[in-house]
């Protein structure tokens, strides 16, 4: 059984952070491995990023750590508006999201938001695209949706 997404295995894990350099320093040390690169998400004209439903500048600085099946994703939000930056304003630093790679970004966004979970907000990526819906009343974090260019 796959439930509503198709997929039901969990790709990555997002965790707020307001200094990503010292707390992906602090990952590295706790597992023995090598500190990963400190990526900045594209400008708005590229990644097109929609916040509840409007434009917005919002950038975030990123950090990887490929653990296995499971993927560890720092972001360290700028102070524009969205899921980030009033997710960490609001709750501090933590957990924020689980995600699962999904086919079918359109279709999945209007399954889950007639099910009551609306798209908070959704961007695009170098060989794909996100979104973020807000499954926090149920599910106590929020789902990201990842769609990968084949």
């Amino acid at each position: 059984m796959a439930g509503i997404l198709g997929n039901n295995i969990i790709t990555q894990i997002g965790i707020l952070v307001h200094d990503i350099e010292k707390v992906s320093q602090a990952y590295a040390d706790f597992f023995g491995i090598d500190k990963p690169p400190v990526i900045i998400t594209d400008t708005a004209d590229k990644a097109q990023t929609e916040f509840n439903g409007e434009p917005s500048e919002a950038r975030a600085k990123l950090a990887f750590f490929n653990m296995g099946s499971l993927q560890l994703e720092l972001i360290e939000p700028d102070e524009h508006p969205s899921t980030w930056r009033n997710y960490l304003n609001e709750h501090g630093e933590g957990p924020h999201h689980i995600a699962f790679v999904i086919e079918g970004m359109k279709e999945k966004i209007a399954l889950l938001e007639g099910k009551g979970f609306p798209l908070e907000q959704k961007g695009e990526y170098t060989g794909g695209r996100y979104a973020y819906m807000n499954t926090i009343p149920e599910l106590k974090v929020l789902v990201e949706l990842l769609e990968n260019d084949k």
